[in-house]
């Protein structure tokens, strides 16, 4: 079994017409989506349809439930033009997904429990670094009955290990297909790699792969240049920070 997981495009139509393009060639079984469609970018209706029109499976990003909150009669600021700009449909669209997506696989005579949230475990918002202190991350998972988290949100990739109870939980951040963060410009999602002789206590069986990929980076930061968003966002694009 092969899960393909990306999260943050953030209205790049380029960059996830490219992941859809590199993804397609890599024999992936299931696809899942990790939320913030929208923001930052001109394209949140193209980028909303795109997911819609393949069946994905989505959550909610922070930034997708901004649309909750913003009045279409409201003085736009240049901020909040991103969320302006999509349709009722699409905008509609948004305020069904749901906050979290649970997946159980029984591997090895062992049930093994993979979860994917946008932030964390306890909130949309909340960023779950790197460096976040062991005993707190193991706290998050117990409390969510976790082996294997997902999430997003930081736009920094990273795959942790958490020894516990004589097993191995894993943290991934799968990072972002439209707005990376770590200095690299290009897309960054993750294939999970699952056999019938996975276990939470053999690291080496459960495999997950970060992939790079290309795209127009220009076209992108062009019409951010070309719109009411702040210029800065195009720079960001660029620079990947």
């Amino acid at each position: 079994m092969r899960i393909a997981l990306f999260s943050d495009i953030h209205a790049n139509l380029p960059a996830l017409e490219a992941f859809f393009s590199d993804v397609e060639g890599r024999k992936v079984d299931a696809l899942y989506c990790l939320g913030d469609l929208v923001g930052y970018n001109t394209w949140p209706d193209e980028v909303i349809a795109e997911i819609r029109s393949r069946g994905i499976p989505t959550i909610a990003g922070n930034h997708d439930l901004k649309v909750k909150k913003l009045r279409q009669d409201e003085n736009l600021q240049e901020v909040d033009y991103a969320y302006h700009i999509g349709s009722d449909e699409a905008r509609e669209y948004l305020r069904t997904l749901p906050e979290f997506i649970r997946i159980q696989y029984s591997l090895s005579e062992e049930l093994i429990s993979v979860l994917l949230v946008h932030g964390s475990t306890r909130s949309i918002n909340e960023y779950l670094s790197e460096d976040l202190p062991e005993e707190y991350v193991k706290e998050l998972l117990l409390e969510a009955n976790a082996d294997i988290l997902f999430c997003g949100h930081t736009h920094k990739p990273y795959h942790r290990l958490i020894h516990t109870s004589g097993k191995y939980k894993h943290v991934v951040n799968i990072g972002s297909v439209g707005k990376p963060k770590d200095g690299d410009p290009r897309g960054c999602y993750v294939i999970l790699t699952l056999s019938e002789d996975s276990t939470l206590i053999n690291t080496q069986s459960i495999k997950v792969d970060f992939v790079r990929f290309e795209y127009d980076v220009e076209k992108a930061a062009k019409a951010v240049e070309d719109s009411p968003l702040p210029n800065e966002f195009a720079d960001r694009l660029r620079k990947a920070y």
